[in-house]
């Protein structure tokens, strides 16, 4: 049997890779955005929590909708007003720029849900966690190449230069998906009411707090790595994105890797990820001030928490496979609520004066609070496998 993954997974991929690059490109030039619409920097700000906002919103809501549109045509709509809400915002003033980047989000999450439905529906079950990787090492080099190329385009340019770039290659997705993904529905018959039904099992809410507490648990210490390698490692400036983009790379292999194993042992995926962030986390903060053991621990990081990403789908999907849309969307919506959490997390200890590392405390805590709900869903898919294997 052909176990390669399938070209459209990858197109799918990029499209993601293009999408999400205007989530973290705006943060390299937040400081130009204030100046050119004068605003505040705080202002400005909120147009980070805005896209997040019709991420952890709109998503689902989206996922609903469409549901009875043929696939591709989900794809290609929601990247046709992820392009246009980009580009019309580029094109008007602060509070335009506002509220195209909650529609932005919107759609953003709508094709991040419909994506990781279609890449399972082109691969065989044996592979679902394979190809959700896939789609979402997308995200991955977003964050890590995506933003920081964007955010050097716009430093030669202005600051739209690096978003209109973003325009430019979510067309190119949008014309790989056309020519490159085949126009079907779902095996199933679309179904509302289905899709609610199934949101209504615990089982899924319980991949959902997993989700949450893992993407917060590693982001809260990426998202402040870069003044913590400035303040306390003492890293040179010019070094620090070589380091941060270290945890890309173990990012890329955490996908991998994950994907390989994810499908035939979820749990040991889930339990590596948690685990491994709880411990690197802490080591982290113990030998912080040595460059030396920074460096590695990073890359190590981005292995151990991108380990955990396609298991989450996987299990998301296995628990949700008569009515997976509505499901999809909840994960990206959690995935997203993780991220947006992280500032809230460490504004509590940091306000009350504790240490910058106290972020990756924070993060190890969260991470292993993970862990028993890990061990809960593991132990309820033995429970419901044990009556099948006597009744066979």
């Amino acid at each position: 049997m052909d176990k390669r993954v399938p070209v459209g997974v990858y197109l799918l991929g990029f499209s993601l890779f293009a999408m999400g690059t205007a989530e973290f490109l705006l943060a390299g030039v937040l400081p130009a955005v204030a100046a050119d619409l004068e605003v505040t920097l705080s202002s400005a700000g909120m147009l980070i929590t805005a896209f997040a906002l019709g991420v952890v919103v709109g998503g689902p809501p989206f996922a609903v909708l469409s549901l009875r549109w043929p696939r591709r045509t989900a794809l290609v709509a929601s990247q046709a007003v992820f392009a246009a809400s980009v580009a019309v915002g580029l094109l008007g003033d602060y509070q335009t720029l506002l509220v195209t980047r909650v529609i932005s989000g919107i759609a953003y999450a709508g094709f991040f849900a419909v994506a990781s439905v279609t890449a399972i529906s082109l691969v065989t079950p044996d592979r679902n966690a394979r190809a959700s990787g896939v789609v979402v090492s997308g995200l991955s080099v977003a964050m890590v190449a995506g933003g920081p190329v964007g955010t050097l385009i716009s430093h030669f340019t202005d600051w739209r230069g690096g978003f209109w770039v973003v325009v430019a290659l979510t067309a190119a997705g949008m014309a790989g998906c056309l020519l490159g993904l085949p126009a079907t529905r779902s095996a199933a018959r679309p179904s509302v009411s289905r899709e609610l039904a199934t949101m209504r099992e615990p089982r899924l809410w319980g991949m959902f707090a997993i989700t949450i507490l893992t993407t917060a648990a590693y982001m809260i210490t990426f998202n402040y790595l870069a003044a913590i390698l400035a303040g306390i490692t003492g890293v040179p400036e010019v070094w620090i994105p070589a380091v941060l983009a270290l945890f890309g790379v173990g990012a890329f292999a955490g996908l991998s890797i994950g994907g390989r194993i994810s499908d035939r042992r979820p749990h040991f995926a889930l339990l590596t990820g948690a685990a491994s962030t709880v411990v690197l986390s802490l080591v982290l903060v113990a030998g912080i001030e040595h460059v030396l053991v920074v460096v590695p621990v990073v890359f190590l990081l981005g292995v151990g928490a991108f380990l955990l990403n396609p298991a989450i789908y996987g299990r998301v999907f296995a628990i949700a496979s008569a009515a997976p849309t509505l499901a999809g969307a909840t994960t990206v919506s959690a995935f997203q609520l993780g991220i947006s959490l992280t500032p809230v997390f460490a504004a509590v200890s940091l306000t009350q004066g504790a240490a910058l590392t106290s972020v990756s405390l924070i993060g190890a805590a969260m991470a292993l609070v993970a862990v028993p709900v890990i061990l809960l869903d593991r132990a309820g898919l033995r429970d419901r496998k044990r009556p099948e294997a006597l009744r066979s």
